[in-house]
């Protein structure tokens, strides 16, 4: 009998493998995503929604639709208004960090929650169709890839010394502050200054996008939260240390999920930003989320990851999500009306920087990370993080003197080299602004094709103030023959009253006719402001990176010989001594513009040493050329 069984079990195991060979199928793959029409949601209908309240899975909540608003955001456009129900959304209502969960009626994907009233005492939402979101983003995918060339590519724009200098340096969101931009959120609550404040509460405002912070100073996140509350962002306190810049991840059928939390990266490494948001839709590799605009940066580049979610903090003004940010594993494209898109197995480009702290105790510390390459948000991570790393050893109230030296790299340019020094209060400031200036001027300056490299930057810091002015110059003689060297003595006065002189030797040109010459001493902000174009427009990628270099430095004195005649500034380039034809030509009739006169031509320039002190002011003297 034993016998009889083996071959009962052998004849049984045969005809299963028969069976599998002659047709048996393996598992289905997932089923598409139905949607449900916008057409048929009516008032009253119920169904559910997901997000992420703790760890990785999407929890199920209740909806049940209210009516339906149209023209809201914009016009042809429509919102579902609902009331969300369930244990989990009556203790923390309508949570910054839901933007994106998505709403099912039937098992049909309707939409996702996007929207919220300020202060509202119910947990009410507006959810935007997942129609307009599809549709949103297949229209920007072929507009981007489309463009003509009839005037809709952006022209190179005009830049002023005063921009690139960077001491008084705004972001666009420092610009904008106060003023709603069209096609950026609002912030929930509304932010004072802004002209809904008398609409508090009654204007329907995107749920507002949780901003997290990691490895940045206190002192940091309070100088830009007005400006990020501006745009939409809650600035939330980080949860984590630095980690480390890892590459894609690998993606499985669960990567990034609906209902799942996503983040897009703003900075990676030793400093990390991260805004935080749900997946509404996965199709493929395209994943749709947030429900509303992020930035509304339109086509964009930045690292999209999974996502971990800590808790849902209940807070009475604008509850929120404390996430995480975990594995990237693709780029986000798309920020639009609508929310945003992206791409899964795709990396994004980064902008890498390395910072080397040198502080005022002797000690050297050094940060790496990397920024999103965007023109708008580049030059404000790197302003952030900057200050960042001198705050957080360095002292950010009262007198300080803080050095910036490094290079930032330019494909196929030369490199773009930095040196700077500033003692005053808010120095840190300052020196970050340095920094941002010129990246804000090479990635807005409409020019195809300007990829940043790395940014290295050695950055020293003291707790002193190291300030002084130039309080007078003298001539060892006033009348002197072409060729000739006179000698110029420098008074410079520290705050302190302490006076010193430096002598600085001035070398007349051999062919200088007899007449009257100019002797400018003084610092280079000054210097730069006196002997050139104060707004140009650069013809090409090349003479912006040389306009920054020839930055002059604004912690020493430079020592520049005039002759009274007629000159001209065209571009950043100074013709001196020009023929009377020549002048003629440029002021014909039949032309205008392009150049600027002077009636000081430049005969020499020399740069002085730095010194121990910040030099500020300038002199001019007269030095008359003999026969």
């Amino acid at each position: 009998m034993r016998r009889n069984a083996v071959l009962l079990f052998a004849l049984l195991l045969a005809l299963q493998l028969t069976g599998l060979a002659q047709g048996a199928k393996p598992a289905a793959s997932p089923k598409a995503t139905e949607y449900y029409p916008l057409e048929e949601v009516r008032t009253g209908q119920k169904g559910v929604a997901r997000t992420v309240f703790a760890g990785t899975e999407p929890e199920e909540f209740g909806v049940e639709v209210l009516g339906v608003l149209a023209g809201f955001p914009a016009p042809r456009k429509s919102v579902i208004i609902a009331k969300l129900t369930g244990a989990q959304v009556e203790r923390t209502s309508v949570f910054a960090g839901m933007s994106g969960s998505p709403v099912y009626i039937d098992g049909k994907l309707v939409d996702a929650i996007a929207y919220a009233f300020p202060f509202e005492k119910e947990p009410i939402a507006g959810i935007t169709p997942i129609k307009q979101m599809i549709e949103m983003f297949e229209q920007g995918r072929q507009s981007s890839e489309g463009r003509d060339q009839m005037g809709f590519l952006r022209e190179p724009r005009a830049v002023s010394y005063s921009q690139l200098s960077g001491v008084d340096w705004k972001s666009p969101l420092q610009q904008q502050q106060g003023q709603p931009a069209a096609g950026v959120n609002f912030v929930a609550p509304v932010a004072s200054g802004s002209p809904l404040a008398a609409l508090l509460g009654q204007q329907f405002a995107p749920i507002a996008t949780p901003l997290v912070f990691n490895g940045f100073t206190p002192q940091a996140v309070a100088q830009f939260s007005p400006q990020l509350q501006s745009q939409g962002l809650m600035a939330v306190a980080g949860i984590g240390g630095a980690a480390a810049i890892t590459p894609l991840g690998k993606v499985t059928e669960q990567t990034l999920a609906p209902g799942t939390s996503i983040s897009v990266e703003l900075v990676r490494g030793d400093y990390s930003v991260a805004a935080s948001g749900t997946v509404t839709h996965r199709d493929g590799d395209r994943v749709y989320a947030f429900g509303h605009p992020f930035l509304s940066l339109g086509s964009s580049d930045m690292p999209m990851s999974e996502s971990s979610v800590v808790t849902v903090i209940p807070n009475t003004m604008n509850s929120f999500k404390l996430a995480s940010a975990g594995q990237m594993v693709g780029s986000i494209s798309q920020d639009r009306s609508t929310g945003i898109y992206g791409r899964l197995g795709q990396a994004p480009k980064m902008v890498p920087v390395t910072i080397n702290l040198h502080t005022s105790r002797d000690h050297v510390e050094t940060f790496r990370y990397e920024v999103a390459n965007d023109e708008f948000l580049t030059p404000l991570l790197l302003n952030m993080t900057i200050y960042s790393t001198l705050t957080s050893s360095e002292r950010s109230l009262g007198d300080s003197t803080v050095s910036v030296r490094g290079k930032i790299e330019v494909k196929g340019q030369e490199p773009i080299v930095l040196e700077r020094r500033f003692s005053m209060q808010g120095a840190g400031i300052s020196a970050a602004g340095s920094v941002a200036a010129p990246v804000q001027a090479l990635l807005s300056s409409g020019f195809e094709g300007v990829e940043l490299g790395p940014i290295t930057l050695d950055i020293a810091a003291t707790d002193v103030r190291k300030l002084a002015t130039l309080d007078r110059i003298a001539l060892d003689r006033s009348e002197v023959r072409s060729g000739e060297t006179v000698e110029v003595q420098a008074y410079v006065r520290t705050e302190s009253g302490k006076q010193f002189v430096q002598r600085i030797p001035v070398q007349i040109p051999a062919d200088v006719p007899p007449g009257q010459l100019v002797l400018f001493v003084g610092d280079g902000g000054t210097l730069q402001q006196a002997s050139a174009s104060q707004s140009f427009v650069p013809q090409d990628l090349g003479q912006l990176v040389g306009a920054i270099n020839k930055m002059k430095k604004n912690d020493r004195l430079y020592v520049k010989l005039f002759r009274i005649t007629t000159g001209a500034v065209i571009g950043t380039d100074e013709m001196p001594n020009l023929p009377p034809s020549f002048v003629a030509t440029l002021n014909s009739d039949r032309a205008s513009g392009g150049y600027t006169p002077t009636v000081l031509s430049p005969l020499g320039e020399q740069e002085l040493p730095a010194a121990e002190y910040v030099v500020n002011g300038q002199q001019l003297i007269g030095i008359s050329v003999i026969k």
